[in-house]
């Protein structure tokens, strides 16, 4: 069973006596944490790596950031290939997805979405899987979500924050690491491996929060966007998504304009049940409103519930459009 992503992780002084009490588990992961990427000096596969990950669990707009990055790199002519663990999948790996044949329980939701444009490798043992996409002609592996893994050299390594500090929220509320908090690392930790940051911010926020920026000190700190593909069609709307900050797509569809009656939120990647959706429908009925999720749930979604379903992409968009490809050396096949 998934659950939930604790609303109050992501504030500061949040969690209280519970968070406290979680600080000993926190520590023992903390430590794990250290102990195995400090003990892996990690395949080289030959070619550039970029890492795409966070220091928080989830809900960064990482994925979305790992797609532009292929869009990118494609635009300019190097064959870049994704390689992910599947999380939420069933089968090891490595195997390149195939969207026509795999399904999210198979290969789960994030691979199935980027594969849908670009090649994407998932495998449990993340070198097995980089070794695979070069067999298979990648010039350069983009790896999605592998800061905190060590088993394949990086060139280099990117950490996508959110940006969204209003109402209370921290992207790291204070710190903590699971489960007491959002971190799967303790900062400076983190950044000691990060070659730069891209912070996420929404549409309607113009510039990072300064203190945010401070945290970051001397490192490379790009901005970028999310934005929707499409306007979601017109009418009243029930929404929900299964992602880390739920919150977030109900505050992005408002924003958006949409007339939302209501929003459920549920645990990310989590497998939607014919009882749930059947109740959400049931709900939407009843409100005389359409289903609207996010392209990531909708990819979980059983193909008839698909059709009942309105699917709302959305795309990074780069306050610099060169930010990635500077991040490598000029030749692909030219390695620091």
């Amino acid at each position: 069973m998934k659950l939930k992503t604790p609303r109050w992780w992501y504030r500061r002084q949040g969690g209280g006596a519970l968070a406290v009490l979680l600080q000993p588990l926190a520590a023992l992961f903390a430590d794990q944490t250290a102990r195995r990427i400090a003990g892996d000096p990690g395949y080289d596969p030959g070619v550039p790596v970029i890492s795409i990950g966070n220091l928080t669990v989830g809900g960064s707009g990482k994925t979305p950031v790992v797609r532009e990055v292929l869009h990118m790199l494609a635009r300019n002519g190097v064959d870049a290939h994704a390689v992910s663990r599947g999380h939420g999948g069933r089968l090891p790996g490595p195997i390149q997805v195939d969207p026509d044949r795999h399904t999210a329980d198979e290969v789960g939701d994030e691979p199935l979405m980027l594969a849908q444009d670009h090649p994407v490798w998932i495998s449990r043992d993340r070198a097995a899987g980089a070794r695979a996409a070069v067999e298979a002609g990648a010039q350069v592996v983009v790896l999605d979500d592998g800061h905190q893994n060590p088993s394949v050299r990086k060139t280099r390594s990117v950490i996508v924050v959110d940006g969204e500090t209003r109402n209370g929220d921290w992207p790291f509320g204070d710190g903590r690491v699971v489960p007491a908090g959002p971190m799967r690392e303790p900062l400076e930790a983190g950044l000691a491996r990060a070659d730069s940051v891209i912070v996420m911010l929404p549409t309607d926020l113009a510039t990072p929060d300064p203190e945010l920026l401070a945290v970051f000190g001397d490192y490379p700190v790009r901005v970028a966007r999310l934005e929707p593909l499409r306007s979601p069609s017109a009418g009243p709307k029930v929404g929900f998504a299964g992602i880390a900050k739920p919150w977030r797509v109900e505050q992005s569809l408002r924003a958006a304009g949409v007339d939302l009656k209501a929003f459920h939120g549920f645990a990310d990647h989590g497998t939607y049940t014919d009882r749930e959706l059947s109740a959400l429908a049931r709900g939407a009925e009843a409100l005389g409103a359409g289903l609207i999720t996010t392209e990531k749930d909708w990819v979980r979604l059983p193909p008839e519930w698909r059709r009942r379903v309105e699917s709302w992409p959305v795309r990074v968009r780069f306050e610099d459009e060169d930010v990635i490809l500077n991040l490598l050396p000029q030749d692909p096949r030219d390695r620091d």
